[in-house]
């Protein structure tokens, strides 16, 4: 199967996966026109897409090909506005309360966001036609595998509210698949690392925290292990799953498989930090011990392969955040953030 769709809209492009995908797609295929439809939370930043947003200032405006819009993918009315305005191919929902920690004080905007909102897209993608939807899922709904490797196939068994919120979500789509035959797909990801990622994720705080002399806080032991994927390989991933994956799709898109204190040992020694650079903090509530999603499918259906070792990875993204230091600084100055990561690594709430 071959798709090749020229107007993309992209809910929540301006977070850290979202804005990675616009602008992997906005540099590979020219005649491609974006458009992001994002409400700008927390995790939401404009400057993430500024150098697509500098290309686009310095063209005609009849040769633009990245819009911005703004608004709530839980707004119908918002939805039905645009959908009539523009006639796009596909959609492509990335928009998500992700967090994991922030479940646990504010389970309403996860049901809101991760459930009702993916409800009102593929109502308004039921009403205009849309060839086709790829709904962006996460590897933690199948809740902790201890041994052997999650296919897609799988009973979903989530163990926090996040994960429970984007296993309803994928259910919602495939009902819909079901009932009304949407062209829907779903693309489950392990854990991205790659620029961008705001810095509440394990990644780029252990990065951040090390280059401001602070400790990294760790939930239990830190043997929780991870399958670690970096941003650009989960992109190629959903653009061979946009282009050639049949309708109705499942599929897992991973990396390799590292302990949390595996991780943070490879950023401390690229950053040749102390030997004191963590603390260990009480667990998360029914915290999983592993996830392990088997790519395999999405290997030999499509042809995908992640190019990107987690050391060179590691490494590449370690130097963009020591490089681009008012970016994150300006994150974790605010107040908005000070008062979330006092809570966290106390683990006030656990």
């Amino acid at each position: 199967m071959s798709f090749s769709p020229k107007n993309i809209l992209v809910c929540g492009g301006s977070g850290f996966i979202g804005s990675n995908f616009i602008r992997y797609v906005y540099n590979k295929y020219s005649d491609y026109k974006i458009f992001n439809l994002d409400l700008l939370t927390y995790a939401g930043n404009p400057v993430n897409l500024a150098d697509v947003e500098e290309k686009e200032n310095k063209k005609n405006p009849t040769n633009q090909r990245y819009f911005f819009l703004y608004g709530d993918i839980c707004d119908g009315v918002l939805l039905a506005n645009i959908f009539e305005k523009y006639s796009f191919d596909v959609v492509i929902n990335f928009a998500a309360e992700s967090h994991v920690d922030r479940s646990f004080v504010n389970v309403f905007d996860f049901i809101r966001t991760n459930v009702e909102g993916v409800r009102s897209l593929m109502e308004a993608t039921r009403k205009y036609k849309i060839s086709r939807f790829i709904q962006i899922s996460t590897d933690e709904i199948y809740g902790s595998v201890p041994e052997g490797f999650s296919t897609e196939d799988m009973p979903l068994r989530p163990s926090n509210p996040y994960a429970a919120s984007k296993a309803a979500a994928d259910l919602l789509v495939q009902s819909y698949i079901r009932t009304y035959q949407i062209p829907a797909l779903i693309v489950r990801g392990s854990n991205n690392y790659g620029p961008f990622q705001y810095p509440e994720k394990m990644i780029p705080l252990a990065i951040s925290n090390i280059i401001e002399g602070k400790k990294m806080p760790v939930h239990g032991s830190g043997e929780h292990r991870r399958t670690w994927i970096h941003v650009n390989d989960f992109c190629s991933a959903i653009d061979v799953v946009l282009h050639k994956a049949p309708d109705y799709s499942i599929y897992n898109a991973s990396g390799e498989e590292k302990t949390n204190l595996e991780i943070i040992k490879i950023i401390a020694q690229h950053l040749k930090s102390p030997e004191n650079y963590k603390e260990h903090t009480k667990d998360r509530p029914g915290a999983d011990l592993r996830y392990a999603p088997d790519s395999s499918k999405l290997r030999s259906e499509l042809g995908w392969l992640p190019k990107c070792q987690i050391e060179s990875g590691l490494r590449d993204v370690i130097e963009w955040y020591s490089d681009n230091q008012d970016w994150w600084k300006t994150i974790k100055n605010s107040e908005a953030f000070q008062s979330h990561y006092q809570k966290q690594s106390k683990a006030e709430y656990f």
